[in-house]
C-alpha cells in the first residue's frame, strides 16, 4: 500500500508503518495526530497529514454548546424529566450560572482556543489565556496557567495531547480553581486526571465539568456516571455532517498530493524538524 488514511482510533505505530513498505503518506481524519508515530514515519521518509482548519468553527460552537448546557444545568433538567421527577415551575429549580461579567480561561491559543475566545463577548465574557508561547489574542488577557485556574469562571482546554500536557489538570490544578467554576474539555481526554476530577467533583471544589473526550476513550471513569453536574458527551465537538465530510475530503486531497509528487496542503511536522 502507498498511502493511509486514519481516524485518530486507529493506533498507527512502527507495527503497522513496517507492515507496508510501499508507504508514502498517511493521511490522519483529525486535527490531533497523538495516534501515528510521527518521528518513526519521518524517518522512513513518510509524509503524515492531519485536517486542521476545517473543524475549527464546528468545535467552537460545540465548546459553547458544552459551557451553556453545564453552567444552565441542562443535562441535569433533561434528566429530572425523563425520570418523571418534574413537579412543574419552581423559583428554586436547578439553578445555574449566568456568563456575562465572568471570565472564560482559555488554555491553549491554538485555531480553536482562538475561535473560542472570540465567540465570549456575545456572552459578555472576559477572556484570559495562557499559551506555550507569545500569542497576539486581541482584548484577551495573558496569564500563567496557576492565575488562569485562580480567577476563571469557566475554563476551557485547547491544547494538543503532549508529555507536558498528560495530566495538566490533575488534583493540584483542580484545587486551584474557583468552587464556583466550570471545566471544560474537547480536546484531548488524557489531558484531565479523570480520576482526581472525579474527586474534586466530590469534593465540591468546583461547581461542574463538560467533557467530550475522556482519558481511556470510550471507557469513562465510573465515578463521573455517578454525578449530577457532569456532562458527558461522546466524542462529538467535530460532529456534524459538513464537518466530517471536508476532513475526509482534506485527507483524500492530501493523499492525492503526495501520491503525485507534489506537496501536502497540510503536513504534520516531524519532531525537531
Amino acid at each position: 500500500k502507498d498511502a493511509l488514511v486514519s481516524l485518530l482510533t486507529d493506533a498507527v505505530d512502527r507495527t503497522v508503518i513496517d507492515a507496508a513498505p510501499r508507504l508514502k503518506v498517511i493521511a490522519n481524519v483529525a486535527v490531533g495526530f497523538s495516534n501515528i508515530d510521527v518521528g518513526y514515519a519521518a524517518s522512513r521518509g513518510i509524509v503524515v497529514t492531519h485536517t486542521p482548519d476545517v473543524l475549527t468553527e464546528s468545535v467552537a460552537d460545540f465548546t459553547w454548546a458544552l459551557i451553556l448546557a453545564i453552567t444552565r444545568r441542562l443535562s441535569e433538567g433533561e434528566r429530572l424529566v425523563r425520570r418523571g421527577e418534574w413537579k412543574g415551575w419552581a423559583l428554586d429549580l436547578l439553578l445555574g450560572s449566568e456568563l456575562r461579567g465572568k471570565q472564560l480561561g482559555i488554555v491553549g491559543v491554538g485555531r480553536i482556543g482562538r475561535a473560542v475566545a472570540a465567540r465570549a463577548p456575545a456572552f459578555g465574557m472576559t477572556v484570559a489565556y495562557t499559551a506555550r508561547r507569545d500569542v497576539d489574542l486581541p482584548g484577551a488577557e495573558p496569564m500563567s496557567l496557576d492565575r488562569l485556574l485562580l480567577t476563571s469562571d469557566v475554563v476551557s482546554l485547547h491544547v494538543p495531547l503532549t508529555d507536558e500536557t498528560r495530566h495538566l489538570i490533575d488534583k493540584r490544578a483542580l484545587t486551584r480553581m474557583k468552587r464556583s467554576a466550570y471545566l471544560v474539555n474537547t480536546a484531548r481526554g488524557p489531558v484531565v486526571d479523570e480520576e482526581a476530577l472525579a474527586w474534586a467533583l466530590q469534593q465540591h471544589l468546583l461547581a461542574g465539568a463538560a467533557l467530550d473526550v475522556y482519558e481511556h476513550e470510550p471507557a469513562i471513569h465510573p465515578d463521573l456516571f455517578k454525578l449530577e453536574n457532569v456532562l458527558l458527551v461522546p466524542h462529538l465537538a467535530s460532529g456534524t455532517t459538513e464537518t466530517r465530510t471536508a476532513m475526509a475530503d482534506l485527507a483524500a486531497t492530501n493523499v492525492v498530493e503526495v501520491l503525485a509528487g507534489r506537496p501536502p496542503v497540510t503536513p504534520v511536522r516531524a519532531p525537531g524538524a
